[in-house]
């Protein structure tokens, strides 16, 4: 049965002294206070939905990720960070894990009122008293090794459990690098071990948006010449300048939506950072049109490696 359209916005409870957000559910159809606690790991600065205690919050709003695993994982520490009794409201794209959020609730043991709007999926409920298989959605979505390349990892982190194709072919590509760099959105850190092969190299920036990928390239990078920063690239947070080479997969979606203006903002950031002379070299997926701001920004521009439906360019500056 299709569920009728509501005009109505699902309030939680507003105290913002005791309210957490989870990620940005729309406004028109969740309120949230200015003030309330952000919890996603996709926001430079928040805190850590792991380190909340149980019971800490007296509502939580979260926009609900889409990998299955991740959802689960990130539902069952959202119910947990709830006190009993407290309001809990999930919500996602009904094409993006919002359809099956009612049953993965209902599999918490929770009860729940649930609608439709602007084609999302939203529930609402009081968290119970008892959470049922929290601890095993909890390890589910917990980092962990991945073999067989050995490296720490989690679900939600982009390529999580599989080195990118992209990524692999760039760092088969790369030169013996030197001097100092930057890794922009370094993920868990494959690629700034390749770059740091080089002795040659004196220092690298990993910076990356996911503070899981963070958290473990913390752990997979432990050469003392690597800075790991959590930061917006494309905002600038971590300040960069006067640099020898940059190194960078950048992403092309936003929201389950491709959006090149991402890997264009990636391509200013790394033009800006580098010194005269100093070299971007970039992997990106064949249709990708990014020639034109290379063209723009730098003196030369060579593609090096095409395989797979990926090219490399080197951009000198």
């Amino acid at each position: 049965m299709r569920l009728a359209e509501r005009t109505t916005t699902i309030e939680p409870l507003t105290s913002s002294a005791t309210f957490a957000v989870f990620g940005a559910p729309p406004p028109a159809l969740v309120a949230v206070p200015a003030d309330a606690v952000q919890l996603s790991p996709m926001r430079p600065g928040s805190a850590a939905l792991e380190d909340c205690e149980a019971g800490q919050f007296a509502a939580l709003a979260m926009l609900a990720p889409p990998g299955t695993v991740e959802r689960r994982y990130t539902l069952a520490l959202g119910l947990r960070a709830v006190e009993p009794g407290g309001m809990f409201t999930a919500l996602a794209p009904k094409d993006r894990g919002g359809s099956r959020l009612k049953k993965e609730l209902e599999a918490f043991g929770c009860a729940l009122y649930e609608t439709v709007k602007s084609h999302h999926r939203i529930c609402a409920l009081k968290r119970p008293a008892v959470i049922t298989g929290l601890s095993e959605a909890v390890a589910a979505g917990a980092p962990r090794t991945i073999e067989p390349f050995g490296l720490t990892s989690q679900p939600g982190v982009f390529s999580w459990d599989r080195i990118d194709p992209g990524t692999a072919l760039l760092a088969r590509t790369l030169p013996t690098l030197s001097g100092k760099g930057a890794d922009l959105g370094s993920g868990i850190g494959y690629l700034a071990r390749a770059v740091l092969t080089a002795p040659s190299v004196q220092h690298i920036a990993l910076i990356d948006l996911d503070r899981r990928a963070v958290d473990a390239a913390r752990l997979n990078v432990i050469d003392p010449r690597a800075e790991i920063l959590w930061a917006d690239v494309t905002n600038a947070d971590a300040p960069l300048s006067g640099l020898d080479f940059v190194v960078t997969n950048p992403p092309f979606h936003d929201g389950g939506s491709e959006d090149r203006r991402l890997g264009q903002a990636f391509i200013r950031r790394a033009a800006a950072a580098l010194r005269k002379g100093g070299a971007l070299w970039l992997v990106a997926n064949r249709h990708l049109p990014y020639e034109t701001v290379l063209a723009d920004l730098f003196t030369t521009v060579e593609v090096k490696a095409e395989q797979s439906g990926y090219k490399v360019f080197e951009a000198r500056k």
